[in-house]
């Protein structure tokens, strides 16, 4: 999947392109991915995820409620564990999607606190072709989430679609001229 890129000569610019995300043959069943990103869920992060989707559970905003459950603390909202977790995996799993097909098995063995960080990982086990669709194909994932000690604190698994290698509808859009770049040089 890596392509060796043509180094430039003196004087040239090496145009690199970003990271375009997984096609359909790109997964193989039995792949593991340690998605890159973590997040440190904070106080705000919980209370505007909570009121936008009209949660009404004390036990995310209340803090004096909080204590005295036996957590002691406001739980973060479970479904914003979902979407961080789902999000945190996006980067290498579903960049390129046509559509998620559904979330099942969804757990939550252990809670999310405000100050918790989640990072996330995901395993392939399942890939097939679209019988409607042949442009497009279906990955099955299980996914989990955990915190800075290691514990999983939510797990899944999601099938999404994806798109097949030509099949990824194109984007085109007016770049800037590049003689506004500095020159490259000698910058010590």
């Amino acid at each position: 999947m890596t392509e060796t890129m043509p180094q430039p000569t003196a004087g040239q610019t090496r145009i690199v392109p970003g990271w375009t995300g997984r096609l359909f043959e790109d997964f193989a069943v039995g792949d593991l991915y340690y998605h890159p990103f973590g997040k440190t869920v904070t106080e705000a992060d919980n209370h505007s995820f909570t009121l936008m989707t009209q949660n009404v559970a004390k036990t995310h905003v209340d803090r004096n409620f909080a204590k005295a459950t036996e957590f002691g603390l406001p739980l973060v909202n479970s479904t914003l564990t979902l979407a961080l977790v789902t999000g945190q995996s996006t980067i290498d799993l579903s960049m390129n999607v046509f559509a998620n097909m559904g979330w099942d098995e969804v757990r939550m063995p252990n809670p999310v606190f405000e100050g918790d960080t989640i990072y996330s990982r995901s395993k392939v086990l399942a890939v097939r072709e679209s019988k409607s669709r042949p442009n497009l194909g279906l990955v099955t994932v299980a996914t989990e989430g955990y915190n800075q000690d290691g514990k999983i604190v939510i797990s899944y698994r999601r099938t999404f679609m994806v798109y097949r290698h030509g099949h990824l509808p194109g984007v085109e859009s007016a770049r800037p001229d590049e003689s506004s770049l500095p020159q490259t040089g000698d910058f010590q």
